[in-house]
């Protein structure tokens, strides 16, 4: 049965030119040169960014928001009070810290003398106080607030050691130092997550020795994948040295790099190896295997690109650079696919399948309209004779996977779920002890009185005063003081629960919205909540915000690309609607994880977070450009069938059966490489880690094995229609880049 005319339905794609063909032929002829060009590459690259690479650092100010106008006014009419705030933590268990007089001023000298310090305040009562805020009521615990004209956490290893030095009497003394804020994200232990890496690859090398059955053909992805990854960085950290990239980048693209790497490596090796058992030259079938798989490894690694490049939608640079980040291992996965895949595959020839490990398999599937007794075309006919059922099982199964969704908070997780042997951790413990858990991330209030007459400033200072008596959800409020020359008033506000805690979230609000506009009513004067706090809270109020319009322009344009390539209204629909479900599912697994703490402590996290504010955008962007590998491959192989035969419940079938094998495999190293990264210490990391995993696991099995089969099979032949006017604008992309035989009028 032959699909209608093009003027309601698809035509066949028309092939493409053959610069794919050439240069993976070109690649697998000349391997030597290409090898040796990405060892230079490689060599080159680290010893630049070994020399000159950047350092990573997490930035939440946002130019134009309250928090860092407020931080700017401080910084221009007292600097000393300005800047970026650390702790160094004190704690002396056998005495109290006056006793330790002597070495406490020592140290607030040297460290006032470091570079890049603009104050260190003493905790120490002065001779004409009795008490200091920043000492405890036991007199064991206290903190120097050390004021960076700089982020702390960009100034590197060798900054570290100058404050190392500088508190070395106290530590001498028996004074425990710990370092909190920007100062103790410094210093925590180097995270390179070796072990996550080495178990993912572990896993990978299982994974492609049963799906190849050969050494050979199961290193080559993995291979090129660390190369490509490496390489990645490597450029990642010298564009580092010239802007700014959250201290979760390198991990993330590494995550990310990993997994596209050695699947887009392993669908070329596919295609090629079943070329080469099949009889064809080995170079001819590295260029046939580049210009089929490669066009659609070019498809996908696009969609994954323009899918990150959607995050600068939000206006946000520290989400913008995130995408960024990964996006550059993504196009170094992509270059080495098409290059040094087939370069490798021409050194090895035909010995690709030596050293067996068990029989070889051929690509599978059957060709189209011919009988099939594979069990995933059986299967295909099983959904195909029940597909409302089938469709059903798997929507139930997202929805309760979902259900978490709608409980979702988002925040900022603070130090105090860190693994216990960081020194940020402990001073966060430390300072809750001794002061409170708010005192972890006290706010600044800032009052700007320059349009206030003289005359008014002492009743301006007074309705303050009363209008920050007994704050709800507040432990303390400062006195608000002037600066040397008289323009602000500055005060301090802890609250009472802990910086990632809701309560501490409504404080924020309820100071920055009723209680500080209420103090200044009826006067010229402007208010602003700023601090570090206050910062992640205006980052996360952004955040919210803009969240809707990543959502929409991300799945805009998959929808566009989507239907540029297979030229079906609705089979373009059916992957952006299906997408969303399998990432709605995603999320409420890792809300119920680590917001609900179904599991978390197995996970190394310590009590309940909430949900980081950027995890769900990132989230988002890089699941919905992934998932679009599988949808392209499984697509592409239906579509192909669909232009051959006309049969569209065959088709499916038919695309099922011989992308299986392969997207299974890739699947499975996918959730490897993930899942093996929620063994990071940081819970960023752990997030996206298990929310990756997760979402990959679900598309592959939930959306691949009940979704898209039943969706495909009830929309027939009215999956690939399209309007004869939009078939004419649209721009024609061949995934396989291989002519389909033309069918013959119905």
């Amino acid at each position: 049965m032959a699909p209608p005319s093009s003027s309601t339905y698809a035509a066949p794609a028309k092939p493409h030119g053959g610069w794919l063909l050439r240069l993976g032929e070109w690649c697998a002829r000349h391997f030597v040169v290409v090898i040796i060009a990405w060892l230079v590459a490689l060599g080159g690259l680290h010893a630049l960014q070994s020399a000159f690479g950047g350092t990573y650092s997490d930035d939440f100010n946002l130019p134009g928001t309250q928090s860092n106008t407020g931080a700017e006014l401080l910084k221009a009419h007292d600097p000393a009070a300005g800047g970026t705030g650390a702790q160094v933590v004190l704690h002396d268990a056998a005495k109290p810290l006056t006793d330790d007089r002597s070495q406490v001023d020592q140290v607030v000298g040297s460290l006032q003398k470091l570079p890049h310090v603009l104050s260190a305040q003493n905790p120490l009562p002065s001779s004409s106080s009795s008490t200091s805020t920043s000492l405890s009521k036991d007199g064991s615990t206290g903190y120097i607030t050390v004021r960076f004209d700089v982020n702390p956490t960009s100034l590197g290893d060798s900054y570290l050691h100058q404050v190392d030095t500088a508190v070395k009497p106290l530590r001498t003394a028996g004074v425990d130092v710990e370092y909190g804020g920007p100062l103790g994200e410094l210093a925590r232990p180097e995270t390179k997550d070796l072990t996550s890496e080495a178990i993912g690859f572990a896993v990978a090398v299982v994974v492609l020795l049963i799906g190849f059955g050969s050494v050979i053909a199961a290193g080559v992805p993995l291979v090129t994948a660390l190369i490509g990854v490496i390489v990645g960085l490597s450029v990642l950290s010298l564009v580092a040295a010239a802007t700014t990239f959250a201290g979760v980048s390198p991990t993330l693209a590494t995550m990310i790099g990993l997994g596209v790497g050695i699947d887009y490596a392993l669908f070329l090796i596919t295609r090629h190896r079943q070329l080469v058992m099949d009889g064809r030259d080995p170079v001819r079938a590295a260029g046939r295997a580049v210009a089929t798989s490669g066009r659609a490894v070019l498809v996908s690694g696009c969609t994954v690109i323009v899918a990150l490049a959607g995050l600068y939608v939000s206006g946000v640079s520290f989400i913008g650079k995130l995408g960024a980040a990964a996006a550059v291992t993504v196009i170094t996965a992509v270059i080495g696919a098409i290059t040094l895949v087939p370069a490798l595959l021409g050194l090895i020839g035909r010995r690709i399948d030596r050293y067996r490990v068990r029989p070889t398999v051929a690509e599978g599937g059957a060709v189209p309209g011919t009988p099939s007794q594979g069990g995933w075309h059986r299967y295909a006919r099983r959904v195909e004779g029940r597909p409302w059922w089938f469709l059903l099982a798997g929507l139930v199964v997202v929805g309760v996977l979902a259900v978490p969704l709608f409980s979702i908070r988002l925040g900022h997780i603070d130090d105090g779920a860190d693994p216990a042997n960081f020194t940020d951790r402990r001073a966060f413990d430390l300072i809750s002890t001794g002061f409170g858990p708010g005192a972890n991330g006290p706010f600044t209030l800032v009052v700007d009185q320059r349009g206030v007459a003289d005359d008014d400033r002492a009743a301006l200072a007074d309705n303050l005063r009363k209008a920050l008596t007994d704050v709800p959800g507040a432990a303390d409020v400062s006195p608000l003081t002037a600066t040397p020359d008289g323009d602000l008033l500055v005060g301090t506000a802890v609250s009472a629960r802990a910086p990632q805690d809701a309560g501490t979230t409504s404080l924020f609000s309820h100071l920055k919205d009723d209680v500080l506009p209420k103090g200044v009513s009826g006067t010229n004067a402007s208010t602003y909540v700023t601090g570090t706090t206050a910062a992640q809270e205006d980052f996360l109020d952004i955040v919210v915000s803009r969240l809707p319009l990543i959502i929409a322009v991300v799945v805009a344009l998959a929808f566009v690309i989507i239907l540029i390539v297979f030229r079906g209204v609705l089979v373009a629909l059916k992957a952006a609607v299906l997408n969303l479900l399998s990432i709605a599912a995603s999320y409420g697994v890792v809300v119920a994880v680590f917001q609900w703490g179904w599991g978390g402590p197995s996970l190394g996290v310590s009590g309940t977070v909430p949900i980081e504010s950027y995890v769900p955008m990132m989230m988002f962007a890089i699941v919905f450009g992934l998932s679009m590998d599988y949808e392209v491959f499984l697509i592409t192989r239906v579509h192909e069938a669909w232009q051959r035969t006309g049969d569209s419940k065959d088709s499916v079938a038919h695309g099922l059966e011989i992308t299986a094998r392969v997207i299974t495999c890739a699947a499975l190293i996918m959730v490897s490489v993930f899942g093996a990264f929620i063994l990071s210490d940081t819970v960023v990391i752990k997030m996206l880690g298990l929310g990756l995993a997760v979402s990959v696991l679900i598309d592959a099995t939930v959306v691949r094995l009940l979704l898209v089969p039943a969706v495909m099979t009830l929309l027939g032949r009215g999956a690939w229609w399209i309007p004869g006017w939009l078939d004419r604008v649209l721009p024609h992309i061949d995934t396989e880049g291989e002519p389909v035989p033309a069918l013959s009028a119905p």
